[in-house]
């Protein structure tokens, strides 16, 4: 044995019975986030792992590298409210962004909001801002370390000056400002037993939509929804594009669908007193509804409702019933409808997905007719913003080897055409030192899934180079191409390549491809993302034992399930913030809500299909004698109360105790668990340049890499 690993107790009476099957839970007691036992565990564990962090070769040059190139000026997309323009900007390597103002968009820019200023390590995070339509008053919610809890609290915009309203125990929240600026509406749970600081594991259930006036106590707050009888409910408002109604989409879990409820407030001749009489437009969980805008009482929606690939539906309420439902924009043959946003009156800014890389459209919102493509490299939108009654609109580009060029449009001119607004150049990077390429290999199934690659230019095809192999496959989230510092450092001083596969259960090509890797289906994805390890050695970019894989949340199940099933496929696998007990995970925190994604071990069928692939439940026993794994490094936190740290120290239980026994088993099994810290939202740069140099540090230490200048 290379290593010795802490030892942590096996209750083997600890058996649980699903539908017949017994399973055995020897290290439940790790679930007591506050238990004693749980808190030693935690102390050896990173006892054992720190000093190897510290101690890994590459460490010292990979931090201070990792710090200068970091330092380079970030910008959000200016957006208007008022007369005024906003925008969150970071000099470098400040912890937070701090939102800024200015009166003209060549005007001397100043400090309007800094979360810096409330804690001196960065660890409470603007998790939510929002300003009211005429730019009276600003809403801000904090996080501390990292959890999903948020405090709302309250400033006047012209003077700053903080207003006494405080809302708390919010979480998963819309903020949304009536135009009369009077409150805001906003989710929240009510008060429950023991802690509510992130470090709970305690279940999220009957969330509550209330609206505050400003001026009055959070006690006093009126609850306008809430869904006794669905405690899983989740719901959001939006405000329309004319202030006149309130929309209400409502959610059960991750799917995409959603109900869609609305109220006319004008028709209020009390204002807001009570639960309000929301008209049910959509009442089943059919297909997803996305305000865009409305004319009047002809509300435009982004749905995927016979859709696939997405469409815009216009509806009129007056005349509510689907037959008269008609199509704005029609589903394109292949690409997937992104983010839809009006601008100009009169006019829709429409992204789309090709391929894994972004296309921008401006088309008419009385036809859908498509006025113009708007000039794009080869990446992502990163970010957009306008709104109707403004003429003009930003857009943000970014791609793996550009941090972001922002571009600005008015449409009041007589011949519109986007210019560059602001573009950020890193110190020290050059992008034509680097190479990206876009592949198409086949799955185990004969599906073709797309790949990026980058590397530098002019690598030699030898299987020699070291491989960082990226995916995350689920929610119907797009990995498209987005700078990274960390991994350009990997490619340019490691000699490595960066892989990015975009396996099925993301939304690359829309539901059919999510659909592909979710539920009786999340095999698929765990095969494409083994796929791309054999593809990337058959055509001679490196070999098995070169292959670092990587994901994080969902992705960290990805990890953790293919080292499972392929433990000879790969040289190391860094699983963040991983979901790794496919039984309970319904049972902790928001965990329900990902049961439309997985399935939940409730249902006899669906246990089965988690049962084959959980990765706390396919390790090995000990003593195991199979083939070595690669080196592993877990990572979670002690605030982290979205995937909660249970499963990651569960899952390393098991893995020291069978594999770690092994004497054939070389590579090191680590966890790093962080505290003030969370999911990932909201990280501190500071903390976030050490947890990349130390991913990094272990990937080269266990690879056998070093440094080159």
């Amino acid at each position: 044995m290379a290593y010795k690993y802490p030892a942590a107790r096996r209750d083997e009476s600890k058996v649980d019975d699903h539908h017949g099957t017994k399973v055995c839970d020897p290290y439940a007691w790790l679930e007591d986030s506050d238990g004693a036992e749980t808190t030693a565990f935690v102390e050896e564990q990173n006892k054992l792992t720190m000093p190897y962090l510290e101690q890994c070769a590459v460490r010292a040059q990979f931090h201070q590298r990792l710090t200068e190139l970091y330092d380079y000026p970030k910008y959000s997309c200016p957006y208007k409210r008022g007369k005024r323009y906003f925008y969150f900007h970071n000099k470098g390597l400040q912890n937070q962004d701090v939102l800024y103002v200015q009166d003209s968009l060549d005007g001397a820019a100043s400090v309007f909001f800094d979360p810096n200023t409330f804690s001196e390590d960065g660890t409470v995070a603007l998790k939510m801002a929002r300003l009211s339509e005429e730019c009276e008053y600003f809403a801000y919610g904090l996080s501390s370390s990292g959890s999903d809890w948020v405090t709302v609290s309250f400033m006047k915009a012209e003077d700053l000056a903080t207003l006494p309203d405080v809302l708390e125990r919010v979480k998963f929240s819309c903020l949304a400002w009536t135009y009369d600026a009077k409150g805001v509406f906003y989710n929240c749970y009510l008060r429950q037993e023991g802690k509510t600081d992130g470090t709970e594991t305690t279940c999220n259930i009957n969330q509550k939509l209330f609206y505050h006036f400003i001026g009055t106590k959070q006690s006093e707050d009126i609850l306008v929804a809430e869904f006794p009888e669905n405690p899983k409910w989740h719901s959001s408002v939006t405000i329309s594009d004319d202030g006149r109604y309130a929309v209400l989409s409502i959610t059960e879990g991750c799917e995409p669908v959603n109900q869609l409820w609305y109220c006319d407030l004008q028709q209020l001749s009390d204002g807001i007193t009570g639960v309000l009489p929301w008209v049910k437009l959509v009442d089943n969980f059919e297909a997803q509804y996305a305000y865009v805008t409305n004319e009047g009482t002809v509300f435009t929606f982004r749905s995927n409702l016979d859709a696939p690939r997405y469409r815009l539906v216009n509806i009129d309420i007056q005349k509510p019933d689907r037959q008269h439902w008609t199509t704005l924009i029609p589903q394109h043959d292949k690409d997937v409808l992104g983010l839809v946003s009006c601008v100009n009156q009169h006019h829709l800014l429409v992204n789309y997905v090709h391929d894994v890389k972004d296309v921008l459209q401006l088309c008419e919102l009385s036809t859908g007719r498509l006025v113009r493509s708007l000039p794009l490299d080869v990446g992502t939108v990163a970010g957009v913003s306008c709104k109707k009654k403004h003429s003009e609109f930003f857009y943000k580009f970014s791609s793996f080897t550009t941090p972001g060029i922002i571009y600005h449009c008015d449409l009041s001119e007589s011949h519109p055409e986007p210019s560059v607004f602001r573009e950020v150049e890193v110190k020290g990077i050059k992008p034509e030192d680097y190479e990206i390429s876009q592949v198409f290999y086949p799955s185990k199934d004969g599906t073709k899934i797309p790949m990026f690659l980058v590397h530098t230019k002019g690598l030699k095809k030898d299987g020699t180079h070291p491989v960082f192999l990226y995916g995350y496959g689920g929610f119907e989230a797009s990995i498209q191409p987005y700078y990274n510092v960390a991994y350009l450092l990997y490619v340019r001083h490691l000699g490595g390549i960066l892989a990015v596969a975009n396996i099925r259960g993301g939304g690359e090509y829309g539901l059919t491809w999510y659909k592909a890797g979710t539920l009786g289906n999340k095999q698929n994805g765990f095969d494409d993302f083994q796929c791309a390890a054999e593809y990337l050695v058959q055509e001679k970019y490196t070999t098995a034992s070169r292959i670092a894989i990587n994901g994080a949340s969902n992705g960290g199940l990805l990890v953790a399930a293919c080292v499972n099933q392929r433990p000879d496929l790969f040289g190391c696998a860094v699983a963040e913030v991983g979901v790794m007990d496919m039984l309970k995970f319904h049972k902790f925190t928001i965990g329900h809500a990902w049961t439309t994604d997985y399935g939940c071990s409730d249902d006899p069928e669906q246990f089965k299909w988690l049962i084959k692939y959980s990765p706390l439940h396919n390790l090995p026993p000990a003593p195991y004698s199979g083939p070595p794994y690669p080196a592993v490094l877990l990572l979670t936190a002690d605030h982290d109360d979205r995937v909660v740290p249970l499963h990651t120290l569960k899952y390393c239980a098991a893995l020291q105790h069978g594999v770690g026994s092994s004497p054939v088993q070389r590579q090191p099994l680590m966890v790093r668990v962080d505290t003030r810290s969370g999911h990932g939202a909201g990280k501190p740069t500071a903390k976030a340049i050490l947890e990349d140099t130390h991913i990094f540090s272990f990937i080269a230490e266990t690879l056998g890499l070093s440094w080159i200048n």
